[in-house]
């Protein structure tokens, strides 16, 4: 019995073991989800983007100001509200500056900050870097209470929880991420068709998915390429999950002498190493593996990307250029997954979704504002009553003030004699005699009948969802106005699977039968016409 009793303690030692684990390894995962892996449905930043866009707004680092070394942002950033390593912060800072990472890129930097090749960045010592003029709309109004902020990671500082972000950030520069058990993958997007499906979706709240894609047309990747078929696409804004496949753009160009081709590439699929992409076409042809393949040279320079791949006299353009989309990555597929934090969770959403949850954030956004600046215009306004009670029995006041023997006395026979506020008191005492001009005063009634006309539109925005929304489309047009361009990637009709005949190059040949039943085939250019009538 004695022995059983300890099989049984022993049995839930283990189990209390197991129960802890179990609640240790959620506690982490729901860590990783929430704060590290996933971005915010909102503003479409994880919380290490957040926190050096804050950090640096926080430092004036402003697009049209001096830049500052990047070491100095990544060692503010990790000293006040990101404890981890500075690789991951600079990394971060690095791939925000990125052109060919970012459709937008929120931060300006000067530098060497890694190429489409592959190449790693220099050093944060040696580069420097200030905001993209568009990062200034994600942080704008942040001032003014339209967000919540929460203590930083020793409590001797506050963060924000989530940025204004007038942009639809997640949507238009997408987002990729593995937390545990769950991954993202958002491909970045055209500002100018976002912002445009915003504005449908304001007009008419039940739009369709299938309406939203004749504003939204699909993912804009900042390499460009060409989008092939649209069922991809449709699948993933309908579902949350599909696969799209994105392919290199290149022509067939010829050569002034000798009658050759050359396939000049252009743009590649997003995300693609153009140095590895060089290096595979180059050992296909060196192996044989693809046959007319003389030459690659990368010409790219400043002005763009270029990549000739230069064919034998005998080779076919077309052939070889089938045979690159197969064998190389001129072709992949990129498997989208549109997983948010929402409320504090993640969650899968389709298109409109997400374009309803940004919308919603930017209600709460122009609301809080609207409150902040009403507040403050009442503050101005009770301010400014106190001062034109002032100039209208100017005498008086100022009778009174000089009869006083110290300032607390002229305060109290203020308030008492004219019903005034301690602030009200305080301000008249503190105007200045240039005030007391008929310019100055002037300007102080007219100044109170403006605020007093704000009071009025501030709370008349506050009491109307429409008008809330008619500032959410004004913002977002304005937005579209400085910022929207022309679409990189090139939408196209879905292209058949290559097929093994489209690898073959069209000849002449000649069968032979022999009386064995052996059969061979031959092109016709291995036999010499011998003009014989056929004999011999």
């Amino acid at each position: 019995m004695h022995e059983q009793g300890e099989f049984f303690v022993e049995q839930k030692k283990t189990r209390d073991i197991a129960d802890e684990l179990k609640k240790s390894y959620l506690d982490y995962s729901m860590s990783v989800i929430i704060g590290r892996a996933l971005p915010d449905v909102r503003d479409g930043l994880k919380p290490v983007h957040r926190r050096i866009l804050y950090a640096m707004s926080e430092l004036r680092n402003d697009y049209n100001k001096p830049y500052k070394k990047s070491a100095r942002i990544v060692g503010d950033v990790i000293g006040k509200y990101h404890p981890h390593g500075d690789v991951a912060v600079y990394d971060t800072i690095v791939r925000m500056a990125q052109g060919f990472a970012m459709r937008y890129p929120l931060i300006d930097g000067q530098g060497n900050f890694g190429s489409v090749d592959g190449d790693a960045p220099a050093a944060m010592r040696y580069t420097e870097v200030r905001f993209a003029k568009i990062a200034h709309e994600i942080m704008a109004d942040i001032d003014k209470e339209t967000v919540d902020f929460v203590p930083n990671y020793d409590d001797s500082l506050r963060e924000p929880v989530v940025l204004p972000s007038k942009v639809p950030n997640l949507l238009v520069n997408g987002a990729s991420g593995i937390a545990v058990g769950m991954a993202t993958n958002i491909p970045p997007h055209n500002l100018g068709e976002v912002v445009d499906g915003l504005i449908a979706l304001i007009k008419n709240p039940d739009i369709t998915i299938s309406e939203l894609m004749e504003y939204i047309h699909g993912p804009d990747f900042p390499t460009g390429g060409f989008i092939c078929g649209k069922a991809g696409m449709r699948s993933a804004y309908e579902t949350g999950k599909g696969v799209i496949k994105i392919r290199a753009r290149a022509f067939i160009e010829q050569v002034a002498k000798g009658g050759r081709e050359n396939i000049v590439i252009t743009e590649i699929p997003y995300q693609v190493n153009k140095a590895k992409l060089v290096e595979k076409i180059a050992e296909l042809g060196r192996l044989k593996q693809v046959d007319g393949i003389h030459d690659v040279r990368d010409e790219s320079d400043r002005d763009g990307m270029r990549i000739v791949v230069e064919l034998k006299r005998d080779g076919v353009a077309q052939v070889v250029l089938n045979h690159l989309y197969k064998h190389t990555q001129m072709e992949t597929s990129f498997g989208v997954i549109l997983i948010a934090i929402v409320n504090g969770r993640p969650e899968l959403l389709d298109l409109k979704g997400l374009l309803t949850h940004f919308l919603q954030h930017r209600k709460t956004i122009i609301i809080r504002r609207t409150t902040y600046e009403l507040k403050k215009a009442q503050e101005r306004a009770h301010i400014l009553e106190g001062l034109k009670t002032a100039l209208e029995n100017l005498d008086e006041v100022v009778g009174l003030i000089r009869a006083s023997k110290t300032p607390q006395e002229a305060k109290s026979g203020l308030i008492e004699r004219f019903a005034l506020s301690l602030i009200q008191a305080q301000a008249i005492l503190d105007m200045r005699l240039q005030r007391l001009t008929g310019l100055e005063r002037d300007k102080i009634l007219d100044e109170y009948a403006a605020i007093l006309k704000d009071i009025e539109r501030y709370k008349a925005i506050l009491a109307s969802d429409a008008l809330v929304l008619e500032i959410v489309e004004e913002e977002l047009k304005a937005l579209r106005s400085e910022y929207g361009d022309a679409r990189k990637s090139e939408i196209v009709d879905d292209l058949e699977e290559i097929d093994i005949e489209d690898l073959i190059v069209e000849e002449d040949v000649v069968v032979t039968l022999s009386h064995g039943g052996y059969i061979k085939r031959n092109p016709v250019s291995l036999y010499r016409s011998q003009r014989r009538g056929g004999k011999g």
